[in-house]
């Protein structure tokens, strides 16, 4: 079991620099898809909204009330989903889970910065939250590739 100073290491200058400055965060007027997100175990909670056009991603917007780790990763994935396709975001989402559950490879480019958040991997709680923004982001992705925003 990870103890307290690992703890303290763990919440680096980066990642609580990420957790500072979210992009795209708040709620698109007129989303194609929203999807709201929710941790049980921690009571983090993540609702995306975007638009698809082309099978790319258009227009991002999210609301992260998520502890650091979780704001850190609805960074790196606000700063790196539009243009990204469905499948990039599914397979980051993939990644990302492996990444925290086996020590796996980080994620592919764009969404390479989520690196980060390995040290997260011995700290089991923190997975869920962790995972919120890209699980939604895939789900909304999911919901939306059908139709263009106006």
């Amino acid at each position: 079991m990870p103890g307290e100073s690992d703890l303290i290491k763990l919440y680096s200058t980066r990642i609580l620099a990420l957790a500072a400055d979210i992009p795209r965060l708040g709620r698109l007027d007129a989303p194609e898809a929203s999807v709201k997100r929710r941790s049980p175990l921690c009571g983090s909670t993540v609702t995306v909204d975007l638009c698809m056009k082309d099978g790319k991603v258009s227009d991002y917007a999210q609301d992260v009330k998520a502890c650091a780790l979780g704001q850190a990763s609805a960074s790196v994935v606000g700063g790196a989903i539009v243009g990204a396709t469905r499948a990039q975001i599914e397979a980051a989402r993939d990644a990302l889970k492996t990444m925290l559950k086996e020590d796996g490879p980080a994620p592919a480019a764009p969404f390479d910065g989520l690196e980060v958040l390995r040290p997260a991997r011995d700290y089991k709680n923190r997975h869920a939250s962790i995972l919120l923004t890209l699980e939604a982001a895939s789900e909304a992705a999911e919901k939306a590739e059908r139709s263009d925003c106006a």
